[in-house]
């Protein structure tokens, strides 16, 4: 069998900052540790921090006033901060900058009076967070169906703005239907769909044609991996979505001899590795790294640990 490795595949800028946040607080930190909601969508990452000692949590009165609290790289609402102000916790802001570039983006339309629409998946926590800003002029739209049954007081004062881990393609299709009705629409000047998900959606519509099965190492509830495995199954080709080997079930390989395999932007290296390993032991399998750009892009620490990081 022979293996397609996707690259660029894996951790994003924003996951790394965050991960290396939260690797810093636990260093330098006195216990205990708490995040606001899952560090970056990966069951493997999250299980390796709680056997750390950390603490995640989905209400902030599970935090006791004056602990320290992480901020997930998805991003909080207006409403947290204060929350976690009021209840005198020591918050890190771990969002990830593209994230917070979104957040600002709806901040400045709201102020200028604008209704904006907001592509994304409802009860995501990046859409959560974003719709905290102006909760009273964002519109979830998560179809081009949706944009249809959209109406609206004032159609010369439109903006679109998306969630930072869709699909490029599903993306476009909103944006081109939102578009059509509402042909004044304003945008941001650049993009919201981040680097990182397109250059590994970018790798997986190039390089699934040559393969008859697709594996996406990432997590159910990450939405940039769910949408990888949905890129290959468009393109007829079966897909799986999983967490590390232990996930894989030998029968979808009857008939196979090229498999793609990549990962999206919150799974570790170490589960793609534990996969390759496997297909190695199973399938006597050959790996060729599949490089299509490089990635150079880093974030800096929050600033509440920067000082920490040099001592």
């Amino acid at each position: 069998m022979k293996v397609l490795l996707a690259s660029p595949r894996g951790f994003c800028a924003g996951v790394n900052m965050a991960i290396e946040a939260l690797e810093l607080a636990l260093q330098t930190l006195p216990p205990p540790i708490y995040v606001y909601h899952e560090i970056v969508h990966n069951k493997y990452v999250v299980n390796r921090f709680r056997e750390q000692g950390v603490t995640f949590v989905d209400e902030l009165n599970e935090v006791p006033p004056g602990s320290t609290l992480l901020f997930s790289a998805h991003g909080v609402s207006p409403e947290i901060r204060r929350v976690a102000r009021e209840r005198n916790l020591r918050a890190i802001d771990a969002t990830c900058p593209l994230v917070t570039k979104v957040h600002l983006e709806a901040i400045r339309y709201a102020d200028a009076g604008y209704t904006i629409f907001l592509i994304g998946h409802e009860g995501h926590d990046e859409v959560i967070g974003t719709m905290g800003e102006a909760p009273e002029a964002i519109v979830l739209v998560e179809s081009p169906e949706d944009v249809d049954r959209l109406t609206v007081a004032d159609e010369s004062k439109l903006a679109y703005l998306t969630q930072t881990t869709l699909s490029v393609d599903d993306a476009n299709r909103i944006i081109r239907r939102l578009r059509e009705r509402f042909p004044q629409i304003d945008a941001p000047p650049k993009e919201d769909i981040c680097y990182a998900t397109q250059n590994r959606q970018e790798a997986v519509a190039t390089l699934a044609a040559e393969a008859q099965l697709t594996l996406v190492l990432g997590s159910q509830n990450s939405s940039n991996s769910q949408r990888l495995a949905e890129l290959s199954k468009e393109r007829g080709v079966a897909a799986h979505l999983i967490d590390g080997p232990q996930d894989i079930d030998p029968a979808w390989f009857a008939g196979v001899d090229t498999v793609l395999v990549t990962a999206g932007a919150s799974a570790p290296e170490v589960v793609v590795e534990a996969t390759l390993d496997y297909l190695r032991e199973q399938f006597d399998a050959t790996v060729e790294v599949r490089s299509l750009r490089q990635e150079t892009v880093s974030f800096p620490l929050p600033k509440e640990l920067r000082s920490g990081a040099s001592t």
